[in-house]
């Protein structure tokens, strides 16, 4: 219809309202109430206009990977009160969008003559405090003509990266550094957490089974081939991949560069839908 009324308001002096809307098939109230409604429309589409660069400029200061809950969150942590599907709706027109990952490879080998630990979490991936549950896993990222690995230690509770650790071999000691870092970001006081990770042959080895008694952490792993069994880390790697490894990684110096930048872009900035769409470290301390 706003095509019909801006053609009646381009002819009206050579014809006339009444003789276009009669051959239009158009009401003459509806010509005019479409009229009077011209000054509010123009201010609405200023007002887009104002909210578009805004989420631009969201979405270039989160390096293209905000969709449109959290860009949404993001403008409601700024002071804005405005609906999502607005929102949604202004991000579709301008071609504005989150980025999206690709399917990645299964990484997991495990040892079968090593004893598992039992499942303590069975999907269950929530926590009413903090350091009541962990997660870890690991993942790798191809730099050049090598392979960089991976370890990850997260809060289920909060979402927090605790430990973290790179390498370009995937031997024990990966995982063992995750773990001790993590300890170590808690103070050393970690008796009693359950860490939640899969049946890799790093998890079920007997070095990682020692380093975590000796701090007290219970073990806790799912089934063999099954990565619903500790989604939250899957789900970590997914973001780390999707956000921050874009391009073409050359060195091994390149790649730890970028992976530490977003993973303390992480726990600082990055909205988790799971926290209210807080961030891990707002979560914490307001928990």
């Amino acid at each position: 219809m706003t095509s019909r009324w801006d053609f009646i308001s381009v002819h009206r002096a050579d014809f006339g309202v009444q003789r276009i809307c009669r051959v239009l098939g158009v009401s003459r109230s509806g010509y005019y109430r479409w009229l009077a409604g011209a000054e509010a429309r123009a201010g609405r589409r200023a007002a887009d206009d104002v909210l578009v660069a805004e989420i631009r400029e969201i979405h270039a200061d989160h390096q293209g990977t905000y969709g449109v809950r959290r860009v949404h969150a993001e403008l409601r942590g700024f002071g804005h009160t405005v609906n999502r599907k607005r929102v949604e709706r202004l991000m579709r027109v301008n071609g504005i969008e989150g980025r999206h990952l690709r399917r990645r490879k299964r990484t997991t080998v495990s040892d079968r003559l090593a004893p598992p630990a039992p499942d303590l979490v069975r999907r269950d991936f929530t926590a009413r405090e903090l350091d009541e549950k962990w997660c870890g896993d690991i993942t790798y990222v191809q730099v050049g003509g090598t392979w960089l690995y991976l370890a990850c230690v997260l809060d289920i509770c909060s979402r927090r990266l605790l430990g973290w650790s790179m390498a370009t071999h995937m031997r024990t000691e990966l995982v063992v550094d995750a773990l001790t870092m993590a300890v170590a970001t808690r103070g050393g006081r970690v008796a009693g957490v359950i860490f939640h990770a899969d049946r890799g042959s790093q998890y079920t080895s007997a070095a990682f089974a020692q380093v975590s008694d000796r701090f007290g952490i219970r073990r806790s792993m799912g089934r063999v081939g099954s990565s619903y069994d500790n989604a939250l880390a899957e789900s970590f790697w997914q973001g780390l991949k999707r956000e921050a490894l874009r391009g073409t990684l050359t060195t091994v110096r390149q790649a730890r560069l970028e992976i530490f930048q977003w993973l303390t872009y992480y726990n600082a900035r990055r909205r988790h839908s799971s926290l209210g769409y807080l961030s891990p470290v707002e979560f914490e301390q307001q928990h």
